[in-house]
């Protein structure tokens, strides 16, 4: 019997379901617990990163997607109904409590294999079980605690050694540790510090507990997967949701696509098919079909660089032929765009770039330059767009003004809404 032949679809319609499941396209979600709520359960994961010169990524990401909103609601997702944590998806990130049992999976398998950094890092948190208990009775008897409350005293800890910036900071390596290991979490901040507490007193009753096998993880984390990215390949499905904690990747791939969960398309343009598997979900087929029937609706916004549309750079590159790299550590004279570069996206294309820096002193919005791409389009509807994506930052980020570069800093056709 002959295969079934491939469904194929444009590049176009690969991108606007990878917009549309990444819920950056159609009408926003309300801005309320309920809106982030569902947001969140489409895209997974919140990557977190320290770095605050517009603000904080998962600020921006969920900007991004609803528009101006309270921050409080997601203070309260975190730290009253506990409908999120923190802890290791593709990054340190805040995750969905109901998948609790496909992150349990890692707490319960951290440093238990061969490899020469599991077996390091057993062996540092023997040498120094004296801090490793030290730091659990404080917990216990009286967190929730900052680390500098979890300083040990009486007791010389064998130093942790790297080259960074964990060097001999044996307090924050068992927090570290400990905190992967599932047996303490992240209770609240303080001024963007860590709170811990053990982990019985953060997680909520209702909390899903089962203990799910390593096959059981794979299939359900690489459908999440494959529904955040709207349409993908194994190797995307692998880097995406719980970075390379898919199992047999491939095998799972084959055992989704046998029973009909997952279903295999051709992606193909002017110069033919894109090479590789691609893969959409069969929840997704009647998205496909009315975005194929030409319902979607696009927006014009802009994106952390951190972004869960963009944080797989190669995939990106394929999709949007939008090279992105993050320069936070490129010496500035070396930089091509800037420290904390946000790409605009325009309907289906990423179509420039802005370098912002928020001034939280005077409140001024700062942008210190704006790129667009060699095929952005110039209109003055595409350059209003750009503009009110800038304006909406600006007054979610709380800012009186916004200051725009000099016009040579603008591109041509941009300039006129732009300054």
């Amino acid at each position: 019997m002959s295969k079934p032949k491939l469904r194929t679809i444009s590049p176009v319609t690969a991108r606007r379901l990878a917009i549309e499941r990444q819920r950056l396209s159609g009408p926003r979600p309300p801005a309320s617990h309920e809106g982030m709520l569902d947001v969140l359960r489409d895209i997974r994961c919140l990557q977190l990163d320290p770095i605050s010169a517009v603000a904080r990524s998962h600020q921006l990401v969920l900007f991004s997607r609803l528009g101006g909103y309270d921050l409080a609601h997601l203070d309260t997702l975190l730290w009253q109904d506990r409908s999120l944590f923190e802890y290791w998806a593709h990054a340190a990130s805040m995750v969905l409590t109901e998948d609790y049992p496909i992150h349990n999976l890692m707490m319960r398998q951290y440093v238990t294999s061969d490899s020469a950094w599991s077996t390091r890092v057993r062996a540092w948190m023997e040498q120094n079980k004296p801090l490793h208990d030290h730091i659990l009775k404080e917990l216990a008897e009286r967190g929730p605690l900052l680390s500098r409350q979890l300083q040990g005293q009486g007791f010389e800890p064998e130093g942790w050694v790297s080259t960074g910036w964990s060097n001999d900071r044996n307090v924050s390596r068992m927090l570290d540790f400990l905190w992967i290991r599932g047996q303490i979490m992240v209770a609240g901040r303080s001024g963007g510090q860590k709170i811990w507490d053990l982990t019985e007193r953060c997680l909520p009753e209702w909390t899903p507990r089962e203990s799910l096998s390593e096959s059981e993880v794979a299939h359900n984390a690489a459908q999440k997967s494959l529904r955040a990215l709207g349409v993908g390949t194994s190797k995307h499905i692998n880097v995406h949701f719980i970075r390379g904690r898919y199992t047999k990747i491939n095998n799972v791939i084959k055992e989704l696509e046998s029973d009909s969960l997952i279903q295999r398309v051709q992606i193909a343009d002017e110069n033919g098919a894109w090479a590789g598997d691609w893969y959409i979900h069969a929840d997704d087929l009647p998205l496909l079909e009315r975005i194929e029937a030409g319902d979607w609706q696009p927006r014009t916004t802009l994106l952390s660089p951190f972004d869960n549309l963009i944080c797989d750079r190669q995939r990106t590159e394929k999709m949007f032929s939008f090279e992105f790299r993050i320069e936070i550590y490129v010496p500035k004279a070396k930089r091509q765009y800037g420290y904390y570069v946000l790409p605009i996206l325009h309907g289906d294309q990423l179509i420039g770039r802005i370098d912002p820096t928020m001034n939280r002193k005077t409140k001024q919005l700062i942008i210190n330059n704006v790129y667009a791409e060699s095929n952005a389009p110039t209109t003055p509807e595409a350059a209003s767009a750009v503009a009110r994506s800038i304006d909406e930052l600006a007054a979610f980020l709380g800012a009186k003004e916004i200051v725009y570069p000099d016009s040579e800093c603008i591109p041509v056709g941009w300039r006129p809404a732009l300054g």
